[in-house]
């Protein structure tokens, strides 16, 4: 089992060097300094402005989407039961937020659970780093960005993405459940995704667990005196997630409904 005190051999290490610092992850391609391309996949997919040999590029482009679903699919089909880890990448590696995730991924683990997380640093480096230390899979799921420095180190299984729906695909399909962590606008749209689709049903046993209260209850707040109230949603919704300050009650809220 691997202590996690150091990256296994062969991976980076959690602080970029010079050369990382002006890397660019295109997929699976790799471009450094003045080999670098302006803007993202996803960009380029989504501009509507530009020329108009988009025409025939865009038919194309479907063979790419589909060749990122084919690789994710391939990679993670016998990963096994596992919950996806969502939180910040801005939160310190000092920090009590990033001791939580470092605790979550190893209780996971040791309920035997593979943790899925966005493969980067933060909260995500946390998760794979518990999950790593507790001798289970450690799975990271990277995104091309344009200050996208790699997957932690401590991730085992990785694979890279250049389009964010295909990797939101990639992040339910093969998890049975969320523990969100607090985050910024990429976990918002993560836990939202999670929301709406055991709301309509598109996903069934699928627990969402929030942790932090501090951090989430002013979000909770407004969907139970906004949302709900103005008929916009049903106060059943509020359901559908489970929030706690409790690491323990985190980790045993996310495995009982998926061993149940």
């Amino acid at each position: 089992m691997h202590d996690g005190s150091a990256p296994r051999g062969g991976d980076r290490t959690s602080e970029a060097t010079g050369a990382e610092a002006h890397e660019q992850r295109l997929g699976s391609v790799v471009r450094r300094r003045g080999q670098r391309q302006l803007g993202t996949t996803d960009q380029r997919l989504l501009d509507s402005s530009g020329p108009s040999d988009f025409v025939h590029q865009d038919p194309w482009r479907v063979m790419r989407i589909q060749s990122e679903f084919v690789e994710g699919f391939g990679t993670l089909a016998e990963l096994g039961p596992a919950v996806s880890v969502f939180g910040s990448a801005r939160t310190p590696v000092d920090s009590s937020e990033y001791d939580a995730g470092v605790r979550i991924g190893r209780g996971l683990a040791e309920a035997g659970l593979a943790v899925i997380t966005g493969g980067g640093p933060g909260a995500m480096e946390a998760a794979n780093k518990g999950a790593l230390e507790a001798g289970g899979t450690s799975v990271g799921l990277g995104i091309e960005l344009p200050f996208e420095q790699g997957l932690n180190p401590y991730v085992d299984i990785g694979v890279n993405f250049r389009y964010f729906f295909v990797r939101k695909t990639m992040f339910v399909k093969y998890a049975c459940g969320f523990v969100v962590l607090p985050g910024g606008l990429g976990t918002l749209d993560e836990l939202f995704e999670a929301l709406t689709l055991v709301q309509t049903q598109k996903v069934t046993r699928f627990p969402i667990v929030l942790y932090g209260t501090d951090y989430w209850q002013g979000l909770v707040d407004w969907l139970r005196g906004s949302v709900v109230a103005e008929g916009k949603a049903s106060g059943r919704d509020l359901d559908l997630f489970h929030l706690t300050d409790d690491l323990d009650e985190a980790i045993t809220l996310v495995t009982k409904e998926i061993a149940g």
